[in-house]
């Protein structure tokens, strides 16, 4: 499962004052990588096993700081401020405040009130859904970490053996130190997130390419012991129920595996997961349908939501995918004149085109999928639903494509089992 929590790339915004400083802090232990270098021991633990240094932090999350993530959101929306709810009846023209000539009544706060009322439920909700999807995440990392541990235990005692013998014969004794080809075509790939000369780096690079070796040494010894020993898991992967009807799409509405993208025409990460979803449309073919969803940062994109307003305009059209594209391959030229340009590059009408990016047309359009998307937790972009599953931030292929195999899995059984007969 993808840690959806603090791991990938992402345009954010922080709404509420108190909310805000309160992440920030919070983010401090779970932030991107390259903002928190972890203190981890260089040397190693006592067992042998790999430890990861600072520089191996700043690439890479652990499991358990995914779990602090989780528990810093739980405690951020406990602490979050809650909409005030407006009073009904008499009370409405009950004064709060009165001045020679005239008063305040609550009726006139609520009406004055009413746009910061709604950004706090956006809030609120933003908080209960994450809070759902954190929780879940919590038993999802700590099954897997009991059943592995148990699974090691029972491994080490048909062998007669202690665990910590177990792992050293399986996993530490198999790791290698890493050639320094292998750390020099690791500093070349990843130059620009590291931004450090290599012989400063070279170390932690080799203790960050050990660690990765116990890793994948580690799973598939716990693939082999799962099949040994017959273990199988019941608990299903989070499903947030995600609203398509009327927004753009491609694919067939019958496709096994679904994909909503909330995405920002400005946000450069948006523009990563694109070029990603454009492969995974490719590679699937029929068997996934892919939606789009506006959720564009107006606090850090000033042109975003017009961009939306313009691609739905395209989409009236039928050109929306085609002025998706374009905003994407030019995300510096996305203010109104450049829309327009793009529009007569399409051929679109170019009078239907101007009326509807002046009126507004598609704005209420625009602000239903903002709220759609803060009631199921997006607050940064891109977000991307799989089936319902929720991944945060530019997701690299591979996590994508592991995540829709899951979800063909029970199809691919389903034809395998039905056999050649009945096809």
């Amino acid at each position: 499962m993808v840690d959806a929590v603090c791991r990938y790339p992402a345009c954010n915004r922080r709404s509420g004052p108190r909310a805000a400083a309160l992440l920030a802090q919070l983010s401090s232990l779970c932030g991107h990588p390259e903002e928190r270098p972890g203190a981890s021991d260089a040397t190693g633990s006592a067992s042998g096993r790999p430890q990861e240094s600072e520089a191996v932090v700043s690439i890479k999350m652990s499991k358990n700081r995914t779990i602090l993530c989780a528990v810093s959101v739980w405690i951020a929306a406990m602490l979050a401020p809650v909409p005030l709810r407006a009073q009904s009846g008499p009370a409405d023209r009950q004064a709060l405040a009165r001045f020679q000539g005239g008063s305040i009544t609550q009726d006139e706060l609520n009406k004055f009130s009413s746009d910061d009322l709604k950004a706090l439920e956006l809030q609120r909700l933003q908080f209960e859904a994450n809070w759902q999807r954190n929780r879940h995440l919590v038993f999802e990392a700590n099954l897997a970490r009991l059943l592995e541990d148990k699974l090691f235990q029972a491994e080490a005692a048909k062998r007669g053996i202690t665990k910590e013998q177990l792992l050293e014969k399986e996993l530490q004794g198999k790791v290698k130190e890493p050639t320094e080809d292998e750390v020099k075509a690791y500093y070349e790939a990843n130059r620009q997130r590291i931004n450090q000369p290599l012989l400063q780096i070279s170390s932690q690079i080799s203790q960050y390419l050990k660690h990765e070796s116990y890793n994948r040494f580690k799973a598939a010894f716990v693939d082999q012991l799962k099949t040994a020993y017959s273990a199988t898991t019941s608990l299903e992967p989070l499903r947030a129920n995600v609203e398509t009807d009327g927004s753009p799409s491609q694919g067939p509405e019958t496709a096994p595996v679904t994909l909503v993208e909330f995405s920002d025409f400005q946000c450069p990460y948006c523009t990563n997961l694109s070029t990603t979803l454009r492969q995974i449309m490719q590679r699937y073919g029929p068997q996934i349908r892919l939606v789009f969803r506006n959720f564009p940062l107006t606090q850090i994109h000033p042109y975003a939501e017009k961009a939306a307003e313009a691609a739905l305009c395209a989409g009236d059209q039928g050109q929306f995918w085609q002025m998706h594209d374009l905003m994407f391959q030019s995300q510096g030229q996305l203010e109104e004149e450049s829309l327009k340009a793009k529009a007569a590059q399409l051929k679109l009408d170019m009078d239907a085109f101007n009326a509807c990016l002046t009126s507004g047309k598609n704005a209420g359009k625009v602000k239903q999928d903002l709220y759609a998307g803060s009631k199921l937790g997006v607050e940064g972009t891109p977000a991307l639903f799989i089936n319902g599953r929720f991944v945060s931030g530019a997701v690299p292929l591979t996590e994508i494509v592991k995540i829709i195999d899951e979800e063909l899995k029970p199809l691919t059984r389903a034809a395998k089992q039905s056999g050649p007969e009945s096809r």
